[in-house]
């Protein structure tokens, strides 16, 4: 038995290390032809380009993951089941489930592995793509920082604070503006709720203007919605496209730990729980796809050309799924331990009764 879970286990170290490679070299080969010639119109050497492709493959291993791991368990029980040495096995009185360990454990090492490279390896690596791609080739800076999930930026007037639940959506939340004078002693305080910028101009919403009237008198003036006539636009707020893949699990965690609002803390967990529920979907995924594979070999035939796309359009389906109630979780809608995990319960319960029907 030992012997049969090893040439299973190695079977499935060769298909998945396969399929790794042919997505690193797909995802490379096309970033190099949409980005190089950026770099050469910055007389970029092509040292950095390879050092810049280079440090890419964490990010892409991080991405293509799980897909790698669900394709890696389907081919390797595919190729077992096309040269009939599945039905040997069975008929030596081996059960699928015992057949299958090997590749579950394959699954859960990878998926273990992956979770490391999360905490240790992809911070660094996506911080210094990004630092490479934005400053040195791109020539944009960001001109603020990202601390305990708000954002803090310096404008030509005054200090910006704010959430920002999507970079690319121009709404704010828990909006604050503050000017000082010359002398360093503050001016106006606005804070607000919600800030929107719509047809050029910022509406704020629920908040309140403080003012100062001398050293230590200050006005305050409430308002439900208001226009203002702030200097910077929200593209002046550049945030590097995978900037909370800069945080390793354990900051994301902390970020938990240090929000003013429970909408803030909210997201935090969301992204939390989100990161890590992504990384793990290669099991659920992997523990649903076996008994798939055999359904599809049954009932149309021994072909991996049929069975690997059924597959895919299975994890498309359940990241669709997953990636919806991220969003859910992400506005207040739903708990994100429950967009996190109900998904993956769901595949490994449906994965585990037709693994059982096909036992039977």
């Amino acid at each position: 038995m030992i012997l049969l879970y090893r040439y299973i286990f190695f079977q499935f170290l060769r298909n998945i290390f396969m399929l790794m490679a042919g997505f690193i070299a797909i995802y490379l080969l096309i970033d190099f032809f949409e980005k190089i010639d950026n770099f050469l119109e910055k007389g970029k050497s092509m040292a950095l380009v390879f050092h810049f492709f280079l440090l890419n493959i964490p990010f892409i291993v991080e991405q293509m993951g799980p897909v790698c791991i669900l394709l890696a368990g389907v081919v390797t029980l595919g190729i077992l089941n096309h040269s009939n040495e599945l039905i040997a096995l069975k008929a030596g009185g081996i059960p699928l489930k015992k057949i299958t360990y090997p590749i579950l454990g394959g699954g859960l090492l990878f998926t273990l592995l992956f979770l490391a490279m999360s905490q240790f390896v992809l911070p660094k690596t996506v911080a210094e793509t990004n630092r490479i791609w934005h400053k040195e080739v791109k020539g944009r800076i960001p001109l603020g920082i990202y601390r305990s999930g708000r954002y803090y930026y310096r404008g030509q007037e005054g200090f910006y604070s704010f959430a920002r639940p999507s970079p690319s959506s121009d709404n704010f939340l828990f909006f604050s503006y503050t000017s000082w004078d010359e002398e360093y002693q503050l001016t106006t305080n606005i804070a607000a709720r919600e800030a929107r910028w719509a047809d050029g101009t910022w509406t704020l919403h629920k908040g309140q203007i403080q003012q100062a009237r001398g050293k230590s008198d200050f006005s305050t003036e409430l308002f439900t919605s208001r226009e203002f006539g702030f200097a910077e636009r929200p593209e002046n707020f550049f945030v590097p496209e995978y900037q909370s893949l800069e945080l390793s699990l354990l900051d994301l965690y902390k970020e938990t730990r240090h929000q003013n609002s429970p909408d803030e803390t909210n997201m935090a967990w969301a992204n939390f729980y989100g990161r890590i529920s992504y990384t793990l979907l290669g099991l659920p995924l992997l523990f649903l796809g076996l008994p798939l594979l055999l359904i599809v070999y049954r009932k149309w035939g021994k072909d991996l050309s049929l069975a690997v796309p059924v597959s895919c359009g299975m994890a498309f389906a359940c990241w669709g799924i997953w990636g919806t109630l991220q969003s859910l979780a992400k506005a207040s809608y739903l708990s994100p331990m429950i967009a996190a995990l109900s998904v993956h319960l769901l595949m490994m319960l449906l994965g585990f009764s037709l693994l059982v029907r096909e036992e039977g």
